[in-house]
């Protein structure tokens, strides 16, 4: 019947089946798949879910070409035009990791995306992040708009005041090179993203 059945309406067993084969798909069957596709701050060790290494490699490739997707349709078409888009593309990118990452996602005036890049990294707590360096990144792409991203390891996506003062540094750093800063994105791993556009912090 699953050959038959659309893969939207298979259950998670199937289609972790169809990746790793069904016998090594069977401890993971009831695990969650923000926690085998390492969408938390602190996911489980594929050690945990009684699966293997070459398992752990299928799941972050699958993990990986979805983030290259997203990215593909980002340089495709208008960002702005689906949050959900970028949100996601951001999960994919930065929730698990186990120390603060600052991403800047890169845009031409139609707003396609040009680059996304991993600028700086920092420890648990905190990065420090430079807006020259910032204005350096946006003038060698030719970018005309900016997202900037970070990750808060805690799992708690809610917006330091230094990520307010800095976020206000690095758009009036930006704008003596008419550079517009469209957003400030927080992970924190499987919350919803909290944007400091639509929190009104811009």
């Amino acid at each position: 019947m699953s050959n038959t059945m659309p893969i939207r309406s298979l259950p998670n067993a199937t289609l972790l089946g169809l990746l790793l084969g069904e016998a090594t798909a069977a401890p993971l069957a009831g695990k969650s798949l923000a926690d085998l596709f390492n969408l938390r701050s602190r996911p489980l060790t594929i050690r945990e879910t009684g699966a293997d290494d070459r398992s752990e490699r299928i799941l972050d490739a699958a993990k990986e070409l979805l983030a290259r997707a997203l990215s593909e349709e980002m340089q495709e078409g208008e960002v702005l035009s689906s949050p959900d888009k970028v949100r996601n593309f951001l999960r994919l990118r930065l929730a698990e990791r186990p120390h603060e990452v600052f991403m800047v996602l890169l845009m031409d005036v139609q707003h396609r995306l040009l680059a996304d890049v991993e600028l700086f990294r920092g420890t648990l707590t905190q990065t420090s992040v430079y807006p020259r360096e910032v204005v350096k990144l946006a003038l060698s792409h030719n970018a005309a708009a900016v997202i900037f991203a970070h990750n808060h390891p805690s799992g708690v996506p809610e917006p330091s005041q230094a990520d307010i003062h800095l976020t206000h540094a690095l758009r009036q750093a930006l704008s003596l090179v008419d550079v517009r800063t469209i957003d400030h994105i927080v992970v924190g791993g499987n919350a919803l993203p909290v944007s400091f556009a639509e929190r009104g912090l811009l």
